[in-house]
């Protein structure tokens, strides 16, 4: 209705910043790098290997986690007891496990277009689905995209026109992303631009006319009628409004789901939610001789997402069926870390937020607060995301086995309580002179009931009335039967087409959600029924699993690679945490390879963690035999 007058609306260029912007937020991030040091014989005893010099048996494992019931509790002894080493900054040859499948991404940059083209079909590779990877012809459009300046991205995401002489900026597929960023924008300065200038100067004192020396001779120069100069090519066109603390979370798990599609969609996967939360499962191990020899369950959960294969067929793509996981999608949203200390020797950083492309760890600073408690927060959050990934993994060719299945406290109803009866909305519903359903729990034998037993209709249009008192009368000993009394009083009822109360019932549907209530069973199944479990990429023989992460912070990615023993995962489910000889754990450690931060805003970064992805794609969909021979058919999916 109004779109015509939007040329009205003047395009002027802003006069400088925003008024009463917030202070840009620091950029600190974690410092947590727990080692294992068990082949070091100076460095100090674990509290397992402690506990067996001193003779007494180690705590296990499950025990150790079950002790956190919320996240103040966490410290980094819990990750010292699963044996987390972390080695940051790793390079992308030590990130994938196998580098024969890391392509030449320098070769690929030198090539033109016409030997792209020619050579496209010799640098694809056969995938696990049976089709062919993405080669160099795709590789040079999606890096010509990311390497567009953020300017000219920002430009075609609003429909700013472009400078004179210059063509409008084509992102592509990359399109999403860079409208994401352009949100970011608004919370985070951009690095890419270069330091922002002095402000500028006071402008000089106006007249009693109105004017001043500078304006009495420009009344005539072009632009001075009204109409806005609209200077588009100024890198001060767009500008930070407000905090990036103050960015909402969405924001962040946007632009990572949209980065992550520009490498998943040609590879043939995909970047969903789960339909189920995700949880880390910890069973206890039973102690011989304990009060209670159940072994004790429970679990944590996690806000992350996943990287799923898409199914070939068509059938089971419409279905929403998918498979994997292959990776965990994990954006925190914590931007109150502590800076980082360094040495009185060394030099003194200029500004906190002034991000390098790549963060060092291992620079000549001082550790001292890299294990606070955010910072062991937010590596336990990821490191939770690989084990839980790890976990759904490992349900390939496994049948699930529901919590609280055959306990009797998921079979039997609770004991005490009131005389029964209707609850809720159901009194409210029945009115003294509406017809009531009665009780919903088992009803009184027939035996005990001669009170209700003489009520009889003295009219067919007339039917009996019923009410909450007489229900729970039928309760007492010695009532009849709340089932006869309805069996008798259904001639009548049926006759009576006016019966509101009926069909407000009918229409309500309360009545099925108080005997979803009343009903005594295990909880919900906790596998998604559309999911395939596959242990895709999996390395075939190796007693472990590569378990990738792809993480994110402020406006930064890294990428995770976590090597999750299979010993580690039986001690999870509630095998025996059995010990070696010195003490040491049976599993070995929990070794997690970090990338360094790329930054989203600088092209140089994005291309290098886009780098990155592609080569871990490239490993866990590799070709390796017939796909899907093993696959479990989860219970439930025969009609999808």
């Amino acid at each position: 209705m109004f779109g015509n007058l939007t040329h009205m609306i003047p395009t002027g260029r802003p006069q400088g910043p925003p008024k009463d912007v917030p202070p840009s937020t620091p950029i600190n991030f974690p410092r947590c790098y727990p080692q294992v040091q068990d082949d070091d014989p100076s460095a100090p005893a674990s509290a397992s290997a402690q506990a067996h010099a001193q003779g007494q048996p180690p705590r296990p494992l499950t025990s150790v986690l079950q002790t956190i019931l919320r996240p103040a509790e966490l410290s980094i002894s819990h990750l010292e007891a699963l044996g987390a080493h972390i080695i940051p900054d790793s390079a992308l040859t030590d990130l994938i496990p196998d580098a024969a499948f890391i392509p030449d991404f320098n070769a690929w940059q030198n090539l033109s277009s016409d030997d792209a083209h020619a050579a496209n079909d010799s640098t694809r590779r056969p995938l696990n689905t049976g089709n062919l990877s993405p080669g160099c012809q795709i590789y040079l459009e999606r890096r010509h995209e990311l390497f567009t300046p953020n300017e000219a991205a920002f430009r075609a995401v609003r429909r700013v026109p472009a400078p004179k002489g210059q063509t409008q900026a084509r992102l592509g597929n990359s399109y999403e992303f860079f409208r994401h960023l352009e949100s970011f924008a608004t919370f985070w300065d951009d690095t890419s631009k270069p330091p922002t200038p002095p402000a500028p100067p006071a402008p000089p004192p106006v007249e009693a006319n109105g004017e001043t020396e500078d304006t009495k001779d420009d009344t005539d120069l072009p632009g001075s009628d009204g109409k806005a100069n609209v200077d588009y090519t100024s890198p001060e066109f767009f500008y930070r409004t407000g905090s990036g603390h103050q960015m909402p979370p969405e924001y962040r798990s946007n632009i990572l789901s949209a980065f992550l599609k520009l490498v998943a969609y040609d590879f043939g996967c995909n970047v969903s939610a789960p339909r189920t939360e995700p949880r880390l499962y910890i069973t206890s191990t039973s102690t011989p001789g304990a009060t209670a020899n159940q072994p004790r369950s429970s679990y944590f959960s996690s806000g992350c997402t996943f990287v799923f294969r898409t199914p070939t067929t068509r059938e089971a793509a419409r279905a929403g069926i998918v498979e994997g996981p292959l990776a965990a999608v994990s954006a925190r949203h914590t931007t109150a870390f502590p800076p980082l200390r360094r040495a009185p020797s060394a030099p003194t950083s200029a500004s906190s937020t002034s991000v390098p492309s790549t963060t060092s760890a291992t620079a000549s600073m001082s550790l001292a607060g890299a294990t606070d408690r955010d910072s062991t927060l937010d590596l336990a959050r990821e490191v939770v995301a690989a084990l839980i990934t790890a976990q759904h993994r490992a349900r390939q060719g496994r049948a699930e086995k529901r919590f609280g299945e055959g306990q009797w406290w998921a079979t039997k109803p609770r004991w005490g309580g009131g005389p029964g009866g209707p609850i809720g909305r159901e009194v409210e519903m029945r009115s003294g002179a509406d017809e009531t359903i009665g009780d919903k729990d088992a009803p009184p034998p027939l035996s005990q009931a001669p009170a209700l037993a003489s009520v009889q209709l003295t009219s067919s249009s007339s039917p009996p009335v019923v009410g909450i008192d007489s229900l729970r009368r039928s309760r007492a000993p010695g009532a009849s039967s709340w089932n006869s009394v309805l069996a008798s009083c259904s001639g009548a009822s049926s006759s009576s087409s006016g019966n509101k109360s009926s069909k407000r019932l009918k229409k309500s549907g309360n009545l099925p959600m108080y005997d979803n209530y009343r009903m005594v069973r295990p909880p919900s199944a906790s596998w998604d029924k559309k999911t395939k479990y596959i242990s895709i990429g999996r390395a075939s023989g190796a007693d472990y699993d590569d378990i990738f992460v792809i993480s994110s912070l402020f406006h930064h990615i890294s990428i995770l690679r976590v090597r999750v023993p299979d010993r580690l995962l039986a001690v999870l489910d509630g095998e025996a945490d059995s010990c070696t000889e010195d003490g040491k754990r049976s599993w070995g450690r929990l070794e997690v390879r970090r990338s360094p931060w790329y930054d989203f805003f600088k092209a140089e970064d994005r291309v290098a963690a886009w780098h990155t992805l592609w080569a871990m794609m490239a490993y866990l969909m590799r070709a390796e035999g017939a796909p899907g021979k093993e696959d479990v058919e989860m219970g439930g999916s025969e009609g999808i």
